[in-house]
């Protein structure tokens, strides 16, 4: 069983129920593994029985898309399971199950050839100014993080929240005006009133081009989020842009 994390039903994410019936049980299953098989290992050949699930951006066009990984290899898709091009666009956050065909390298690079097994679209969504009018919208309801991890500009979360059959919201947040060291972040979460009864995952992205200050290659930022049990969860880190493109 899955439901959908925001208002936007584009942006289904892999959101696991616990217990019950999975409605992608392979998928789901291989999610529980997504930490310690994200990429691919050169070998002298590849098994149509092995798959690998990992976090990437699609690059190109309808028909012609890439997929840049988190690790920084490159998929080049030359099989599918079903049509899956027609319902992406360049830019796309994905979560990604494939089978290598065959690897290359490309300007010391690492390119694979794959068949795409299974993909869906992962939320990805810019920073908020909070502000008066949509301070109620945005919501205190607790979320557990899980897991993060940045790639370049990206920084991704793996969370835990309890739900019944509610849409849910969630938003990083900033105060608006002039940016200032270490820039203060908070992920914020709007239960709308849903029964906490069954415990779901989720994963999301953030765009931190927002916080790209003028004149800097780098910038120092702060994010916190508090849990279920009153637990307030904080990281510090810098985001390095200055040899990224955007």
């Amino acid at each position: 069983m899955t439901q959908p994390f925001l208002n936007d039903s584009r942006l289904i994410v892999i959101i696991i129920k616990l217990d019950g019936v999975m409605k992608k049980i392979v998928f789901g299953i291989l999610a529980g593994l997504l930490l310690v098989i994200t990429g691919c290992n050169d070998d002298d050949g590849y098994s149509l029985d092995d798959m690998w699930i990992g976090f990437g951006v699609l690059k190109g066009e309808t028909g012609s898309y890439n997929i840049i990984m988190d690790n920084k290899d490159k998929l080049v898709p030359v099989a599918a399971n079903y049509p899956w091009q027609s319902s992406f666009e360049n830019g796309d956050r994905v979560l990604v199950n494939y089978t290598v065909l065959d690897d290359d390298t490309v300007d010391n690079n690492p390119l694979y050839y794959v068949k795409v097994n299974d993909i869906d679209d992962i939320l990805m969504k810019g920073i908020l100014d909070i502000t008066e009018e949509n301070a109620d919208s945005i919501g205190n309801d607790p979320i557990i993080v899980q897991d993060y991890w940045m790639t370049d500009s990206l920084l991704s979360f793996k969370l835990k929240y309890w739900g019944y059959s509610a849409t849910h919201f969630l938003n990083l947040v900033k105060e608006p005006g002039e940016l200032n060291e270490p820039v203060e972040l908070e992920l914020r979460h709007n239960a709308n009133g849903d029964e906490e009864s069954i415990p779901y995952t989720a994963f999301v992205s953030f765009s931190l081009n927002d916080l790209r200050i003028e004149g800097q290659n780098s910038v120092e930022f702060i994010f916190t989020s508090t849990d279920y049990d009153g637990n307030e969860f904080t990281e510090e880190e810098v985001f390095n842009y200055g040899d990224l493109d955007e």
